[in-house]
């Protein structure tokens, strides 16, 4: 493979197709003790993933409970 005027490389077909790389695919391109390595960027976590215990234990004060708070913000 050459690289570009714009600094660009074509992956050879036979290997986009072995591994995924498809169109709109985005890959990443990490620096090694060897050179670099390519590779597909990982999918997105879930919503839930990205924000699961982000508030930690005692968040709502001490010794309220996720229902007690439940009920409260309902007016109830």
């Amino acid at each position: 493979m050459r690289v570009s005027e714009r600094g660009q490389i074509t992956i050879p077909k036979a290997l986009r197709d072995r591994f995924g790389i498809n169109p709109n695919v985005e890959v990443e391109v990490i620096p090694t003790e060897n050179g670099l390595l390519i590779q597909k960027r990982t999918a997105a976590k879930h919503p839930v993933e990205r924000v699961y215990g982000i508030l930690g234990a005692g968040a709502l004060g001490e010794g309220v409970s996720v229902d007690d708070y439940i009920e409260e913000i309902r007016g109830r």
